[in-house]
């Protein structure tokens, strides 16, 4: 294989698949548990089995694969654990819904045959998502990978269930819990979605007992008043003091409740006056337990009125609503409607509104494990990326409430809890007990129900290493040192990951934790598949590629900060995979065949000029800043350090410079000097940028050095990250490149936009301020000819403006381009008037239609902002041209 054999183009087709097999086969991936390095390990969020990834999946693996990389090459046993969830509700609701469109159901079916539909489902979306997960890139460890459902995880959950029961903080009880009538199932408080929606207050009267008093009683839920138990006012309201202790009449049923005070009634509130409905509201529960009032449950689990709610009996909740309003109105008892702001709860799955529901279920209880986990936070031992994100953990777990972990589904780790039928004594146990342990009769019956998946994935870091056996994995791996995931499941997983980790490991589970933004469409709504804007980041590989995929992922996505994307967006990291690979090809044609991979690399003072000191310089700041972003988990600044380095300090300007060197006879110093730096820095690209873009850089990789070491191919993958070395850091050196770089770039733009044909060399003369910049320009007067197509170039502080000759003005510095015999003028002033005859046309549109009420009413946030934007480039581009055509006609 020669150096200059690199094919024309990238094809990411041709090479992706072939290099992660090598991988694969290499064993790369997999963390070797009797290793002396010292341990990374990363456990994946695990991806749900409900549906395939999307671009959010992409972004979240992504981030943890190039982490996961990056300590791989730092010299660490990197370990990165894969798996799926089974996410029970999400799951079972699909298949519902399938079983329906069908013209079946799980009840039809059976549970057991249920189930089987269920597992013949996870190893369908189960196998496509590990797939999705090879494809992007990720560099898991396959051999351990893992499902919440497993065996070894299923015995965890039953083992954390024994030991919590036994402990107390496992118990049953009927109390209000948030019911899904969809999904006919207990939801906990951050499984619902919160949001207002306009809504009605109804006042309604109740007639006081034993008068021909009427009292009213606002609510936004009428139809709740069915099981309502008493009317309660605040004990400091002067105006009802006289009625606590009275009773009134439950309007429609007639039924006799009491007039209670209690604290939490807010007299601002309607009139003052609440109902309450113990088993329909969880405030209202807690006034009822303090008044010891009767709970009466007027639904059915699927949302219907039940047998308490008299002749409403079998209608649908809002039907009741209805009805209930209408007969109201007719007994004259309803007082007046205004319209309300109504907060609600949605299950987070199907989007039902959910029913404060009165029921009896498992929880835990939840303070006594929030302790340790707070003090972990406080001690520094876990920190949060971006840091704001603390406050938000420490709030919630303050605050905590019990978690209600019983769910009615059969997908799931079923409760490991059996009654006895004869005596109704509760035996937890990991195994059917053979008999009752009260009274020795043999009929026992399991727990219909299942628990919460977060039950089983707040062990996951170290369920999946083998916990509740003290393997060595375990051992080895836990705990783990980063999690990354997004903030809507700080409560959900990651606070409960921190307690499970304190109270059954008796540490934090991992040490950091990056909280990355959401993936949204490029109008800013988030991106789903009810919705329709997702998009699948297989189609994305497939057209551009996966390391397209991953670094423009990291270059649009601000730490910890909503994207927005459409398919073009990904046309940045084509472009940059696109661009890196022309550099290697022109890099590696202009280099000698006898290479290896570098490990040290000197370059004395006397060698070399300016350019390969200065590269070199910039080289190392960047490794520095990329390593110091990196250990921060700024990977998006990371990349865009890298990306800055690349395309503009090395291809741009390095590449550049070196053109003419590169072309000197074999052998010659200055030739020599340039291959060796250009070399030196390529080998270091392609090892930078390795995490990020692992297909490219491993191709060009393979084609820098192939075998050339005589022990077999060494992959970038495995190779060592680089080192700064600060001692080829100059600032002066950087500064004084940097000043030729404005000068070029101040003549480039001059002859841009007084539309310099590319083939004419133009005259520049350069008046300074001062010798120092002068003698910087005059050391490096053959790039500024080169870089800036210059014929005649003059340099001095006594340079005076000629005539009919454009200028820029830079820091210390005038540049003058003469022009006469450059360009014709008298076309160029036909050709200026004529663009900004045209421009203005367009300016004057845009203002008409930003002008337009109606336009700004009707059209969408973002046309209009486009609009805007399109406004002000219209207007700069204006002035320009009228500044360069004033310059004309002043000639």
């Amino acid at each position: 294989m020669r150096l200059n054999d690199l094919p024309k183009h990238y094809d990411p087709k041709q090479t992706e698949d072939r290099w992660y097999q090598f991988w694969l086969e290499k064993g790369i991936f997999h963390a070797d548990v009797d290793a002396e390095k010292e341990t990374f390990s990363v456990v994946i969020p695990p991806p749900n089995v409900t549906d395939v990834l999307h671009l959010g999946h992409a972004l979240n693996n992504t981030l943890q694969d190039i982490l996961i990389r990056w300590k791989r090459m730092q010299g660490y046993e990197a370990e990165w654990l894969p798996g799926t969830d089974h996410a029970g509700i999400a799951t079972q609701v699909i298949l519902e819904k399938k079983l329906a469109k069908e013209g079946t159901s799980k009840e039809k079916l059976g549970r057991e045959k249920f189930l089987e539909l269920a597992w013949e489902w996870k190893r369908k979306n189960g196998d496509a998502i590990l797939n999705q997960l090879r494809r992007i890139g990720c560099s898991c460890d396959w051999d351990r990978t893992r499902f919440t459902l497993d065996d070894g995880l299923s015995e965890a959950v039953q083992e954390v269930f024994i030991h919590l029961y036994n402990k107390g903080l496992i118990y049953r009880g009927k109390r209000i819990i948030n019911w899904c009538p969809r999904c006919r199932t207990s939801l906990s408080d951050d499984e619902t979605e919160r949001e207002e929606r306009e809504g009605s207050l109804w006042y309604i009267k109740y007639k006081i007992k034993g008068s021909d008093q009427y009292i009213g009683v606002a609510t936004t839920r009428p139809e709740t008043m069915l099981g309502d138990t008493a009317v309660a006012v605040n004990p400091k309201d002067k105006r009802f003091e006289k009625l606590v202790g009275k009773s009134a009449i439950l309007p429609i049923l007639d039924r006799k409740i009491k007039i209670v005070a209690d604290d939490f009634v807010d007299p601002e509130f309607g009139t003052g006056m609440v109902k309450v409905t113990p088993a329909h509201d969880p405030n209202d529960f807690d006034i009822g337990q303090r008044h010891k009032l009767e709970r009466i449950n007027v639904m059915n689990p699927n949302g219907t009125m039940n047998e308490n709610a008299g002749k409403f009996a079998g209608m649908d909740r809002y039907a009741c609503r209805e009805a209930l309003v209408a007969e109201l109105k007719k007994k004259k008892l309803l007082e007046k409607i205004e319209p309300y702001r109504v907060p609600m709860a949605l299950c987070y799955r199907c989007g039902t509104e959910i029913e404060p529901y009165l029921s009896e279920q498992w929880f835990v209880k939840m303070k006594p494990l929030a302790e340790p986990a707070i003090e972990a936070l406080k001690a520094g031992k876990l920190r949060f990326y971006p840091e704001r994100w603390t406050k938000t953990y420490l709030y919630w777990m303050e605050n905590i409430r019990d978690w209600c972990i019983s769910r009615q589904l059969w997908w799931g780790h079923r409760i490991p809890v059996w009654y006895c039928q004869e005596c109704g004594e509760v035996a937890v146990s990991k195994t059917t007990p053979s008999e009752c342990t009260k009274c020795k009769g043999g009929k026992l019956k399991q727990d219909e129900d299942v628990l919460d998946t977060w039950f089983s994935s707040w062990l996951w870091p170290f369920s999946t290493f083998g916990w509740p056996e003290k393997t060595k994995d375990l051992e080895r791996f836990y705990p783990t040192r980063a999690l990354f995931t997004a903030s809507e499941i700080i409560f959900l997983w990651v606070a409960r990951m921190v307690m499970a980790g304190y109270e059954f490991m008796g540490r934090e589970p991992f040490s950091d934790v990056y909280i990355h933004g959401t993936v949204r469409d490029e109008r800013g709504v988030k991106m789903s598949k009810s919705l329709g804007n997702g998009i699948d980041p297989l189609e994305i590989i497939d057209e551009y590629g996966a390391d397209a995929l991953r670094t423009t992922m990291m270059l649009v996505t601000p730490e910890g900060q909503d994207t927005l994307i459409a398919k073009r967006t990904f046309q940045v990291g084509q472009h940059f995979a696109n661009k890196l690979w022309n550099m290697s090809k022109f890099v590696m044609a202009n280099l000698s065949d006898q290479l290896a991979p570098e490990t040290e690399f000197s370059l004395s003072q006397e060698e070399g000029k300016l350019e390969d000191r200065w590269i070199l310089s910039r080289l190392n700041r960047t490794v520095s800043e990329v390593t110091g972003l990196m250990k921060q988990y700024r990977f998006n600044s990371a990349v865009k350090s890298l990306y800055d380095f690349i395309w503009h300090d090395f291809c741009d300007w390095y590449v550049e410079m070196i053109k003419q060197r590169l072309n000197l006879p074999e052998g010659a110093e200055d030739k020599v000097v340039a291959q060796k730096v250009a070399h030196h820095a390529l080998d270091r690209i392609l090892r930078l940028l390795h995490p990020f873009a692992p297909f490219v850089t491993e191709e060009i990789w393979h084609h820098l050095y192939g075998d050339r070491r005589g022990d077999g191919y060494s992959p970038v993958s495995t190779e060592k990250w680089p080192e700064c070395r600060r001692e080829l850091i100059d600032d002066d050196l950087e500064e004084a490149l940097w000043r030729v770089q404005e000068v070029v770039t101040s003549i480039r733009n001059i002859r841009s936009e007084m539309n310099v044909p590319p083939a004419k060399k133009a005259d520049v003369l350069v008046k300074v301020d001062n010798k120092s910049l002068q003698e910087i320009l005059e050391n490096n007067q053959d790039h500024v000819k080169s870089l800036g197509k210059v014929e005649k170039l003059e340099i001095g502080m006594k340079v005076v403006k000629p005539d009919h000759a454009a200028s820029a003005v830079i820091k210390d510095a005038e540049i003058f381009v003469p022009l006469k015999g450059l360009i014709d003028l008298e076309q160029e002033r036909i050709r200026l008037e004529k663009e900004i005859t045209r421009v203005g046309k367009l300016l004057e549109k845009t203002d008409k239609k930003l002008s337009n009420e109606d336009f700004l009413k009707r059209a969408p946030r973002d046309i209009i902002d486009n609009e805007k934007i399109r406004r002000e480039e219209y207007r700069s581009m204006l002035r320009k041209l009228n500044k360069n055509l004033e310059g004309i006609v002043g000639w």
